[in-house]
């Protein structure tokens, strides 16, 4: 999901490390644990995978959270119609086949017989119907879901089966929008019980099953021992023993969620401080994983409508006068790569040709604002025209803070060297959303993960504005731009798509409507007795298929 900057993590002793992961632990499953017992794994002692995180939930509806922490929860909750393989192609899941009509407005899909859901009713054509309706349903409010299937226009069921899916206009990102956790097929009969509260009530299909959510603690689930309908090619081998349940963690503290994992209170970590991964790599009986997320890279969209950023020489000054390369390479400790485009190198259609078409440039960037008439100075040094300062406003949701505060930081003293002020400033979370609907601001920081280049139409295509649900903050409008992003999603020949979503790729770095920042990486701790720990194309940790492995510690 999208994520705003934030401050450094307040370091603590051990002792009270231990004591924060020792009180996070107090048996968010004890109800459901079996006897004491010489055998048993995991960092809660019965064979549960203890899964620590710094982020919550809002909701697990899959169809309304856009938060990638519900993915991971609800992964292991909800199947998916199709899985989507590492490179690049679609597999049978709870599908067993599909078509595509010629004109690719169609798709029908046959079903796997036997699929049941947690609460004991048939996953069958009408409950993937009903999922899809609830998706784009005003009433569900989705958040993210809506927007991955917009072109869906009605499905009909011929028979328990068989589903057949009628789309507005040809869409070629529809089967990796189905692949995802936001797509999860749920049990219509548990959306009926529970419609208006379905965020605490999940209900799906998949290898574990919801037992309880604990806001600011945890979420409990079970194994499914009744799952037999795995996607194509994920079935879990090698040795070890499979979890009895998973516990999910809330753990906040960076310091005191890397002291549950080295302290054995957590079998895994995510969001391993980028200071820590050597650390973690000297205790003995730990790992690190990593993933480059793909998708919208962290980046910072700039207002191209109005204020100073609304004339592209200051756009192009502000890319040029900020030294990335050295800039994230300090602040995320060589683990994070620098960006050059909106979107990611494992991004399916990212153009490796920008790769160094833009850099570090101070002299020029003081050009271009003497250009755009920005010439005098102020007592302070920052530039000014007709007695007005070069301010550029970046608000963030304080509530969200993250690591990302160093970071911008940085990049406030590299614009101060050019003469450009920018205020940073953290806002409550009512205060921001009336920001972002009022464009009442210059800049903002974020990113968003998906395996598909379509992320760049949510971003940047002018009917994808916030007020439509879209992720295009500023208002973009620019007919090129969306010629590209248009074409490319409904074009069905992937050479040809590659060559448009370069080309918006291109424009966007040509027209200075996006500082691109750094790749945002996927960086997890682990027990070694974790064995087959993955991640799946969305750079999310698949908790599933793992086993335990007992090893010295």
């Amino acid at each position: 999901m999208g994520t705003t900057g934030s401050g450094p993590a307040v370091r603590r002793g051990r002792a009270a490390v231990r004591a924060a992961a020792l009180a996070l632990g107090l048996g968010l499953l004890a109800g459901c644990a079996g006897p004491a017992g010489p055998d048993r794994a995991g960092a809660a002692g019965d064979g549960t995978l203890v899964f620590a995180t710094g982020r919550q939930p809002d909701c697990l509806d899959p169809q309304v959270s856009p938060t990638d922490i519900a993915a991971v929860i609800d992964r292991n909750i909800f199947d998916s119609l199709v899985r989507m393989a590492p490179d690049g192609s679609f597999r049978p899941w709870l599908a067993r086949t599909w078509t595509v009509s010629p004109d690719g407005r169609t798709y029908t899909f046959r079903l796997r017989p036997g699929v049941t859901f947690h609460d004991g009713t048939r996953l069958d054509a009408t409950a993937v119907k009903a999922t899809l309706d609830h998706a784009v349903a005003p009433t569900t409010k989705s958040q993210y879901a809506a927007g991955l299937v917009s072109a869906y226009q009605r499905a009909e069921v011929p028979d328990p089966l068989t589903v057949r899916v009628h789309l507005k206009a040809r869409n070629t990102p529809f089967l990796q929008a189905l692949s995802t956790a936001y797509l999860g097929i749920q049990s219509p009969a548990s959306m009926s019980a529970n419609a208006g509260g379905l965020c605490g009530h999940p209900v799906g299909s998949g290898p574990f099953r919801f037992v309880n959510w604990t806001k600011n603690s945890g979420v409990g689930l079970i194994r499914n021992d009744a799952y037999r309908w795995p996607a194509e090619g994920t079935a879990a081998h090698g040795a070890g023993r499979r979890p009895r349940a998973l516990e999910i963690r809330f753990i906040t503290e960076e310091a005191s969620r890397f002291g549950a994992l080295t302290s054995g209170q957590a079998d895994v970590i995510d969001d391993v401080p980028p200071a820590q991964v050597k650390n973690l790599r000297s205790y003995p009986g730990l790992h690190s994983l990593s993933a480059a997320a793909p998708g919208a890279v962290y980046a910072l969209l700039l207002n191209s409508r109005s204020g100073p950023l609304a004339d592209e020489r200051v756009r192009r000054a502000l890319l040029a006068c900020v030294d990335l390369d050295r800039l994230v390479k300090a602040v995320e400790f060589g683990q994070f790569p620098r960006a050059w485009s909106p979107i990611g190198p494992t991004t399916p259609g990212y153009d490796r040709s920008v790769v160094g078409t833009w850099r570090y440039d101070p002299a020029a960037a003081a050009r271009l604002l003497d250009q755009a008439g920005w010439t005098g100075r102020d007592a302070e040094g920052y530039r000014t025209k007709d007695g007005t300062r070069l301010r550029l406003r970046w608000p963030y949701a304080a509530q969200y803070q993250t690591a990302a505060n160093t970071l911008a930081q940085g990049i406030q003293a590299e614009a101060k060297k050019a003469g450009i002020d920018i205020a940073y400033v953290g806002e409550d979370t009512g205060t921001f959303g009336d920001t972002l609907a009022r464009r009442t601001l210059d800049m903002y920081g974020t990113s968003f993960v998906r395996a598909e280049p379509d992320i760049l139409r949510f971003f940047y295509a002018s009917d994808q504005t916030h007020d439509r649900g879209g992720g295009n903050i500023f208002g973009v409008s620019d007919p090129e731009l969306d010629r590209a992003l248009h074409t490319a999603a409904h074009e069905a020949v992937p050479a040809r798509r590659d060559r448009e979503y370069a080309t918006a790729q291109q424009l966007l770095l040509r027209k200075a409507l996006v500082m691109p920042v750094y790749v945002p990486m996927k960086l997890v701790g682990a027990a070694d007795r974790v064995r087959g720990l993955s991640f799946d194309p969305a750079g999310f940790p698949l908790l599933s298929d793992v086993r335990f492995q007992e090893t010295s510690r």
